[in-house]
């Protein structure tokens, strides 16, 4: 039996443990600073349960999103902004259904149900969305004749949306993106924003995937492979 010194003894052994383990996960925990800036991806209410192409879970990622946003004073946000018609839609191609993928002049593209049309209610971000911080909204995909997922460049590879620039300009070098849909937009944005040469975060569990033929497994290959860090949200100190 154990007597009332080796008790005591061993309680503050415990509790020492228990201040060492509690300052080292403060120091492993990411806290934003003024060269951070979180990318919101596309929290459209297409992509939201009741949308027309909506991903799985999505609207689990809005109060993540809106609590890690606050430790931000750098917040960005994407809007799919599609042409009706636009070139990435099954509808536009005879014959062809959603999920198919055909060649376009720019490469490989996946065909998808209609979706974020310009001045619809699909279109807009998701009304719980709340970041009254966030500076600038960057609508992409509005050219009828090529689709954008990443928030950077938009499929073709070569025309931007001005995004890259705007945050260099304003010395930003540390991005957290998060959003939708984790193996298209934001797998996407995080890869250019490598590519940019900026220290790259996804935030997993402020993300959903769509998973179609295996891409959300190919997307976090495509990530790890290029330097982009996964992290949780309880990994952000806010």
């Amino acid at each position: 039996m154990l007597d009332r010194r080796q008790i005591l003894t061993g309680l503050a052994t415990t509790a020492v443990a228990g201040i060492i383990s509690s300052k080292v996960w403060a120091a492993m925990s990411i806290k934003p600073d003024d060269a951070s800036a979180l990318l919101v991806i596309d929290v459209q209410n297409c992509f939201l349960p009741g949308g027309s192409l909506a991903v799985k879970e999505g609207d689990q990622v809005v109060p993540v999103i809106n609590r890690i946003a606050k430790g931000f004073t750098n917040v960005v946000m994407t809007q799919d902004w599609h042409t009706e018609g636009h070139v990435s839609f099954a509808s536009a191609h005879p014959g062809k259904k959603p999920f198919e993928i055909i060649d376009l002049p720019y490469g490989k593209q996946v065909l998808w149900p209609d979706h974020c049309v310009q001045g619809t209610d699909g279109a807009l971000l998701s009304k719980d969305i709340s970041i009254p911080q966030a500076e600038l909204v960057i609508r992409k995909g509005f050219h009828k004749d090529v689709d954008s997922y990443s928030a950077f460049t938009e499929a073709d590879g070569k025309t931007t949306t001005g995004l890259e620039a705007y945050l260099k300009a304003r010395k930003l070098k540390r991005l957290f993106v998060a959003g939708l849909a984790t193996d298209f937009c934001v797998a996407w944005t995080a890869l250019d924003a490598r590519k940019a040469g900026f220290e790259t975060y996804v935030v997993e569990d402020a993300c959903r995937g769509i998973d179609t033929q295996g891409s959300l497994a190919k997307a976090w290959a495509d990530m790890a492979q290029a330097g982009v860090k996964r992290i949780q949200s309880a990994d952000i100190a806010v």
